[in-house]
């Protein structure tokens, strides 16, 4: 974590060296700063160029001070672009591969900038609940204007510096394949002499129309903001830089920077963005763990879900072959693909010539022995542990030694799957989620035998497949379903209290979920649901629900795919509409209980719901399920929108403070099936040291 120094004739190359993408940590700030002062000292150096080690110029900040005192600790990024902006020899920036965030400012803080096309030009902080906080909202608009600066600043969107050539961002943009420090050493020389040094903050930004142009860009910033407060404050910021001079911009963005840091919101998406990297480490599989090779894969079942998994893989260049008993299924199965990849094309999304090719990676089959060679086999058949024993006695018997054996289960004890067959050590859970081409949530379950190998070849696959990979041990519906079934018995019984299922809806949806818990049902199918009932009536007597779900499932009212549900739905459409007759249904059920209906507060049904989730949490956590909180929000921000500004439940938990959580818990359990909230001893114990989970 450094920063090399080296002369080239006359020209001092500094070169950042701080692994994988250089981020400007405190020893490589350091060791930048005492590299500028010596080239600074040295009258043999006319000039001095400042580059990046390997595949990035820099990616910004270190993420590893991130929440941590080093990040305001002297020389702070400020004062790093302070001593390149006040050199008395011209500084020029070689830009190539990635310039991002703290290694963008950096480098506008340059007197020159020369970059590669191809690198990646982006202030992306708004991502994490932020905005550049470096002077990067000040400068920008000062060499690209208003209008563009503000867009990049607001998205946070990554641009190709080819895009941005015949901007006063680049002085220079060298001819692709070229060596860019030496193109940049060029330049230097070229430039030593000419005074005076240009400096980004001495630009004028000339926006003709500016009260007309602020009005329209706040109207469609805060239209397109939903609860994040960055993008107004990023919008705010560009402001400045167009009607404050420039210190007091500067003043301006920091103080800006300094409150949005403290916003729940902020801290939510940080606290996610560190989650997404922690899920892939497990302590026991260690990042050298050979992985085994996934050149070819094969699905069993040509269903929707097999459809979807089958088409990862072909997204991911991998060959596949669907296997399934019938032929008509396959055909199906093959028209559901190509509908969704044509739907793509349409809209723009994938070009004809990547239709071609993933299509083309799609093989189906009738018989077993077609897939025997393949490298990997996930099966994707009805939720039955027969059904799943006849396919892996048969996998097991054809398929080659070596291949990972995997299936989506999203209930079943994986360890019994395993057993079927001669080889557990290969075998491992993993949980696709519907839609499978579009979800990124992947559950990787590891069972009781399965490989160290085999469970980092699987981590290592989910990011091929572009999915955000969590591990869970295996337990009835591991991480995601084992939580999400409390969700929705309280769901059930609050019908059974007052509430009907458009309230309950509207409730968890104003909190910000994808959708509530009713809506999700239908969509998902509420004979899947009944089904697992019917298994827990024979396995856990003692676990209750409320009726009504049955009795809808009774008529036949299945969700989307048979046209009613819990709503209504117009043929070829998906809104929900309210339906009389399951208003009907419900109040007529409630009538024969000893229970008064009454009025139920969306307070109250968002609490319930979400504190239901936080507690399954917290048994699954002390359990050894999930390997640590941030997972469970993992799965819950990636699998079952959850709102992203509210970090995910655990998350969510320590915001509001887990004494209060608990509070509300002991409230509800004097109410109807109070049982279901006995509170997890992980909670009790958290909650009287007050700590969080995640602290």
């Amino acid at each position: 974590m450094s920063a090399d120094y080296q002369l080239r004739n006359r020209v001092a190359v500094i070169t950042l060296n701080n692994p994988p993408v250089n981020g400007l940590g405190l020893e490589t700030r350091t060791a930048a700063v005492a590299a500028l002062q010596r080239a600074q000292a040295d009258d043999a150096v006319q000039a001095i160029v400042i580059t990046g080690a390997g595949t990035a110029f820099s990616g910004g900040a270190d993420i590893r001070e991130f929440n941590s005192p080093k990040a305001l600790t002297e020389p702070t990024l400020h004062t790093l672009i302070r001593v390149v902006e006040a050199s008395s020899k011209p500084v020029v920036a070689a830009i190539h591969s990635v310039c991002m965030g703290a290694g963008l400012e950096l480098a506008l803080g340059a007197n020159y900038r020369v970059a590669l096309p191809g690198a990646q030009i982006a202030l992306p902080e708004v991502k994490l609940g932020l905005l550049p906080g470096a002077g990067g909202t000040q400068r920008l608009p000062r060499v690209l204007g208003l209008e563009p600066a503000l867009d990049m600043i607001v998205s946070g969107t990554p641009v190709a510096s080819e895009k941005l050539a015949g901007t006063l961002l680049f002085d220079d943009l060298l001819p692709a394949g070229s060596d860019v420090v030496e193109g940049a050493v060029a330049f230097a020389e070229r430039v030593a002499a000419v005074r005076p040094l240009p400096r980004v903050r001495d630009n004028a930004i000339e926006q003709a129309g500016l009260d007309a142009f602020l009005e329209a860009a706040r109207a469609r910033v805060q239209a397109a903001a939903g609860p994040f407060p960055a993008p107004l404050a990023c919008l705010e910021a560009v402001v400045a830089s167009a009607t404050m001079p420039f210190e007091e911009g500067l003043a301006y963005e920091r103080d800006r920077f300094m409150a949005l840091a403290e916003t729940v919101e902020s801290k939510a998406l940080r606290h996610a963005f560190f989650a997404e990297r922690a899920a892939a480490k497990v302590p026991d599989v260690p990042a050298d763990t050979p992985v085994r090779p996934i050149a070819s894969a094969a699905v069993v079942g040509a269903g929707t879900m097999g459809a979807g998994i089958a088409m990862n893989f072909a997204n991911a260049g991998i060959p596949v072959t669907i296997l399934d008993t019938e032929q008509a299924a396959l055909d199906k199965g093959l028209a559901t693909i190509r509908r969704n990849y044509e739907s793509s094309v349409k809209k723009g999304k994938l070009g004809q010539d990547q239709f071609d090719r993933r299509i083309g990676l799609i093989r189906t089959t009738l018989a077993y022995e077609d897939i025997a060679a393949a490298d990997i086999v996930v099966e994707a058949v009805f939720e039955d542990l027969a059904v799943k024993e006849t396919v892996f006695r048969r996998l097991d018997a054809v398929m080659k030694p070596g291949a990972i054996l995997a299936t989506n289960t999203s209930t079943l004890d994986l360890n019994r799957i395993a057993a079927f067959t001669t080889r557990p050590q290969d075998v491992i859970g993993l949980h696709f989620f519907s839609p499978a081409n579009v979800m990124k949530l992947l559950e990787i379950v590891r069972g009781a035998h399965t490989g160290k190998d085999v469970l980092a070849t699987a981590l290592a696959l989910s990011k091929k497949l572009k999915k955000t990979g969590v591990v869970a041990g295996v337990c009835d519906g591991f991480i995601g379903n084992r939580m999400v079934e409390q969700y929705i018995r309280q769901a059930g019984f609050l019908l059974d209290e007052g509430a009907l299922p458009h309230q309950v809806d509207r409730a968890a949806e104003a909190f910000g979920f994808a959708m509530g818990p009713f809506r999700m049902s239908d969509l998902a199918g509420n004979d899947i649901g009944w089904y697992i009932r019917k298994r827990r009536q024979v396995e856990m007597p003692d676990v209750k629900y409320s009726k009504t779900a049955d009795l809808l499932c009774e008529q036949g009212r299945f969700g989307q795919k048979t046209g009613a549900g819990w709503y209504d739905y117009v043929a070829g459409e998906r809104a929900p509409l309210p339906s009389p007759l399951v208003e009907d249904m419900i109040t007529g059920h409630v009538a024969g209980l000893t229970i008064e209906r009454r009025i139920v507060g969306d307070e109250e049904i968002v609490e319930r719901l979400v504190y239901a989730l936080v507690n399954e949490g917290a048994k699954i956590l002390e359990e050894g399920i999930a390997l640590r909180a941030s997972d469970i929000d993992m799965v819950y921000l990636s699998g079952y929108g959850f709102p992203l500004h509210r970090g995910g439940p655990m998350f969510y938990a320590d915001t509001v403070g887990l004494p209060a959580v608990l509070a509300a818990m002991e409230e509800f359990a004097r109410g109807y099936h109070g049982d279901a909230w006995t509170p997890a001893p992980l909670l009790v114990r958290l909650a009287a040291e007050g700590r969080g989970f995640n602290t």
